[in-house]
């Protein structure tokens, strides 16, 4: 099937992008240097186009009740304009994909949301939201506009004042996680102060026929998915399909560090199991680590223990931009993941020392 394209393709080529196919989708991977993108977006700000990302749009009477039982967080909570991180998990407490829910003003006095799935889940969540819904008949719309929005996020410790420049409403006030409506050149988008680097920023959803019109609004190092990966490995956040996988990578959110996603006083799908999960502990944990010897840790690396017995597999790894030192994620037994405990990482065939770190790797907002 032939790769699905952002609205502003043409323009990132027109730029000089070089691209890759993620998730179905012909994306930008790097505009200048993953090097000096990265750095940009830790140092100053960047801007980077990710309209990869699904977008589930959801309201009605039961619309509260259909998020709250096919995500794992108390979406009770949110108030408008308050968004929140949760997992996708199956009857055995299983990820099948993680989310940020934003929720939105009301429509027609009715509760609505929207949730951001991973670049080519859309079509597949999608038909789980309308599965459930007709089948526990619920009084609920759910549209997939993943084709009518684009997303931009614009990332860095200038980021605030940067989307400041061009709103027309005052974006400084709001917390992270926090959302709200701003006018920029006359196009209302919905403006989060949320984001995927470590860094401050803001997630900016516009109309996909207005995204030129957003885009050059921002006079900033324009960034691809290079750089958004090393900057989201630095600050220990995960990845879907690398990270954790359903089919290839089954995992629990307390096996993948983000056991904060649960709320076991509500009901969801996947709820039980997972409070057993918790009850019984995890076997295996994400750890973060750092490389000792030279080398550059890679996805599907083997993990050793002191006596080269295989224990684990790197999910993550590259060379830290910001630390100038190779870092890695990866699953190993519970009893190794105690920081500080000596690990090896087989790096072409060579075992190379490594030791377990806090992560994030950096200072993060």
């Amino acid at each position: 099937m032939p790769l699905q394209t952002p609205p502003l393709r043409g323009i990132h080529d027109e730029r000089g992008a070089k691209f890759t196919e993620f998730g179905g989708w012909d994306m930008p991977v790097e505009f200048d240097s993953i090097q000096a993108e990265h750095e940009a977006v830790r140092d100053a700000v960047g801007i980077f186009d990710v309209s990869h990302m699904g977008q589930i749009h959801v309201t009605g009477p039961d619309a509260t009740t259909l998020m709250q039982r096919l995500t794992s967080n108390d979406v009770t909570r949110l108030d408008v304009g308050d968004s929140q991180y949760a997992v996708l998990t199956d009857e055995e407490g299983i990820i099948i994909d993680d989310t940020v829910i934003y929720r939105l003003p009301d429509e027609d006095d009715d509760p609505t949301y929207l949730f951001v799935p991973n670049a080519g889940t859309d079509e597949e969540t999608h038909e789980r939201w309308i599965d459930y819904r007709n089948e526990f008949d619920l009084e609920a719309t759910v549209d997939n506009r993943t084709d009518e929005y684009a997303m931009f996020a614009v990332q860095g410790p200038d980021a605030a004042e940067l989307v400041a420049a061009v709103a027309d409403e005052s974006i400084t006030d709001l917390n992270r996680f926090q959302a709200m409506t701003a006018t920029i050149d006359g196009v209302e988008c919905w403006t989060a102060r949320t984001g995927y680097t470590g860094e401050d920023g803001f997630e900016l959803i516009a109309p996909w026929e207005d995204a030129e019109r957003i885009w050059s609004q921002f006079e900033c190092q324009p960034c691809g998915l290079g750089a958004r990966d090393t900057l989201r490995i630095e600050a220990g956040l995960l990845l879907s399909g690398q990270d954790f996988d359903h089919e290839s990578n089954p995992r629990t959110p307390y096996e993948a560090g983000i056991g904060f996603t649960v709320a076991l006083d509500t009901e969801f799908v996947g709820r039980d199991a997972l409070d057993r999960a918790r009850e019984d502990g995890a076997e295996e944990e994400l750890v973060g680590f750092q490389l000792i010897d030279r080398g550059i840790p890679r996805h599907g690396y083997d993990i050793t223990n002191t006596d080269d017995r295989v224990i684990g597999t790197v999910t993550s790894g590259t060379m830290s931009p910001t630390l100038d030192q190779p870092i890695g994620l990866g699953y190993v037994p519970s009893e190794y993941a105690e920081l500080g405990t000596t690990l090896n990482v087989v790096v072409r065939g060579r075992s190379k020392k490594a030791r377990v770190e806090p992560t994030p790797f950096i200072d993060t907002v």
